[in-house]
């Protein structure tokens, strides 16, 4: 069967929405890089340096699920990605949260991400910083006709694979990851980072030097 997406598709045209079934025939892909969780002050350092030679980190965060209504939780990971790995941030480590700010609140590298908001809101409710370019890859995708805009459908639509979300409701509170909340958070940074570099290779994007905050 020829699956339907960016990644096969004539370049220069761009595709507004996949299907179901087109969806869930494509194979599955997720991250496989070194992954690093980031729990110790030891930890920090290594992971800055590598985030700090960047100019595109992918971002997400994971909140622990609520069952009742009226019921709120903060973040309770973030994940950064770059070219060499993925950083995860158990956010019960406070130690982070200055290199989090940091990240955050640097111009000089994009932060791309899906439905960004709704976590700088909730991450300042844990630490203080003023977010500075930040790319929200949905907000691309409808700015260019889109009709498809969360992580999973544009990951399918142009990378040509499928992410699976079978721990998405998971608890991220735990006080130890297993091995498939790891690969299921790692994988959603990567993937933003990916989604991010190929806007820019169909020319969905400004030059990286003039993307501003969205």
């Amino acid at each position: 069967m020829n699956h339907t997406s960016q990644a096969n598709f004539p370049e220069g045209i761009i595709l507004r929405s996949i299907s179901r079934e087109d969806l869930a025939n494509l194979p599955i892909r997720r991250y496989q890089g070194p992954v690093h969780l980031v729990t110790t002050a030891h930890d920090l350092a290594p992971a800055l340096a590598d985030i700090r030679q960047e100019r595109v980190t992918g971002f997400d965060t994971e909140t622990r699920p609520s069952f009742r209504k009226g019921e709120v939780h903060l973040p309770s990971l973030a994940q950064v990605a770059t070219a060499r790995a993925v950083y995860l941030f158990p956010l019960r480590h406070t130690e982070a949260f200055p290199v989090l700010s940091e990240l955050l609140s640097e111009a000089r590298f994009v932060k791309a991400g899906v439905a960004l908001a709704d976590d700088l809101r909730a991450l300042k409710a844990l630490f203080p910083f003023t977010e500075k370019n930040i790319v929200d890859l949905g907000t691309v995708a409808r700015r260019n006709g889109l009709e498809q805009t969360g992580l999973r459908n544009l990951a399918a639509i142009f990378l040509g694979f499928r992410i699976p979300k079978g721990t998405r409701t998971s608890n991220w509170a735990a006080p130890r990851l297993t091995e498939a909340q790891i690969t299921y958070a790692a994988t959603d940074a990567w993937v933003c980072r990916e989604l991010f570099l190929r806007f820019q290779d169909l020319g969905m994007l400004m030059p990286l030097s003039q993307v501003q905050s969205a």
